[in-house]
C-alpha cells in the first residue's frame, strides 16, 4: 500500500467519524440581564446547565424547559441557578440522578413529577419551598432528605413514590402539605421536627408499612386523614411536650411517650459470644439512637445505630474488641 493510499484512507475515516453534538439552550433575557433557559435542543445523556451563557447568568429553568424529553439521563445544576420552573423536568423518564447546588431557592410545582427513574434526591438548605406535585409519581425513589432551611413541603410534593423508604425533614419545615407523601407505601418511619405546627389532610395517608412516627415538638395540628388507613402505625414523643390527647383524639392514631430504657442488669447484659450487649425496652415500635464515646470526662457521643423496638424490645451487641479500651454506651431519641 502506498504512502498516498495511505493518506486517502485516513482522510476518509476522519470524514466519517460523526461530528460532536452540542447542547443547546433556548433562553430568555430576564431583567438584569440573566437568563432563563426555556427548550433544550441537545442529545440527553449527562446534561450541565452552564453558569452562564453568552456572558450572562443562568439563572432560572422555565416552565417546561426540558418536559418529557427521555434521554436527559443526569442533571447538575449550575451554582447560578436559583429557580426551577413548573413542569421543567417533569415526565424526564430516563432521568436517574440530579445534583442540586446550594443556591436554589425554589423548586415548582410539577418540577420533576414523572421521573420514574430517579433514586435518590438531596434537597439543600437554601431551598426554602418545594413545589405542589414537586416529586409525584417518582415511584423508583428511595431516598429523600431535606436539609435545614426548607420550610414548606407543598400539597402532594411526593405523592404514587411508593418505593420511598428513606426520609429526612429539616428541623426548618414548618408545614407538611396536603397528600405530601400519600401512599408511600414502603415507607416505615419518619421523624417529624419540632418546628412543624401542622401536617395537611392525607399527607401519610396510605402508607401502609409505617409502623412509627416521632415527634421531636409539640403535637401540630392534623385531622382524621392524615395517618388514615395506616393500621400499624403508633406515635412517640418527648417528656414535656404537650397537645398529645387531642392529637390522637384527632388522627386516631396512639400517641405515647419516648421512653426507651437499657437493661444494665440480668442474663442479656454483658459479654457473650465475644460481643457485649444489652436489651433496649421501651413502647413498640419506638425509634431510638445507640450512642458510644470512650472518655466520660470530655464525652464525644458518637451514633453507631439507628433502631426500632419491634414489640417493645431490642438487643443490641457489638464486637467484644471494639470495647477493650473502655467504652460507654447511651440511647436518645432519633
Amino acid at each position: 500500500m502506498t504512502k498516498k493510499t495511505i493518506l486517502a484512507l485516513a482522510g476518509l475515516l476522519l470524514l466519517a467519524r460523526p461530528a460532536a453534538v452540542q447542547a443547546q439552550f433556548g433562553c430568555i433575557t430576564n431583567a438584569g440581564n440573566t437568563l432563563t433557559i426555556t427548550n433544550y435542543t441537545g442529545p440527553g445523556g449527562a446534561v450541565v446547565i452552564p453558569t452562564n451563557i453568552n456572558g450572562l447568568a443562568v439563572t432560572s429553568i422555565g416552565d417546561d424547559a426540558f418536559e418529557s424529553f427521555g434521554p436527559l439521563t443526569s442533571l447538575t445544576l449550575a451554582a447560578s441557578v436559583t429557580n426551577i420552573g413548573n413542569s421543567a423536568f417533569y415526565d424526564c423518564y430516563g432521568l436517574a440522578n440530579v445534583t442540586i447546588p446550594e443556591g436554589l431557592v425554589s423548586i415548582g410545582n410539577y418540577a420533576f413529577g414523572s421521573c420514574p427513574a430517579l433514586a435518590s434526591v438531596t434537597i439543600p438548605g437554601s431551598v426554602t419551598s418545594i413545589g405542589d406535585y414537586a416529586f409525584n409519581n417518582c415511584y423508583g425513589l428511595t431516598n429523600v432528605t431535606l436539609a435545614d432551611g426548607v420550610t414548606s413541603i407543598g400539597d402532594y410534593a411526593f405523592f404514587f413514590c411508593y418505593g420511598l423508604t428513606s426520609l429526612t425533614i429539616a428541623d426548618s419545615v414548618t408545614n407538611i402539605g396536603e397528600g405530601a407523601f400519600f401512599y408511600c407505601s414502603n415507607l416505615t418511619s419518619v421523624t417529624i421536627p419540632g418546628s412543624v405546627t401542622s401536617i395537611g389532610s392525607i399527607a401519610f395517608q396510605d402508607c401502609s408499612n409505617l409502623a412509627s412516627v416521632f415527634f421531636q415538638g409539640n403535637a401540630p395540628n392534623a385531622d382524621a386523614t392524615v395517618f388514615e388507613q395506616d393500621k400499624n402505625t403508633t406515635a412517640s414523643y418527648l417528656p414535656g411536650t404537650t397537645g398529645w390527647g387531642e392529637f390522637s383524639a384527632n388522627t386516631g392514631l396512639p400517641a405515647m411517650p419516648w421512653n426507651a430504657l437499657i437493661q444494665a442488669s440480668g442474663s442479656s447484659f454483658g459479654i457473650s459470644n465475644n460481643q457485649f450487649g444489652f436489651n433496649i425496652t421501651g413502647a413498640t415500635n419506638t425509634p431510638v439512637v445507640v450512642e458510644a464515646c470512650t472518655n466520660l470526662a470530655n464525652p464525644v457521643w458518637t451514633p453507631i445505630q439507628t433502631l426500632t423496638l419491634t414489640n417493645g424490645l431490642f438487643h443490641f451487641s457489638e464486637l467484644e474488641q471494639t470495647i477493650s479500651s473502655g467504652r460507654f454506651y447511651r440511647i436518645s431519641s432519633p
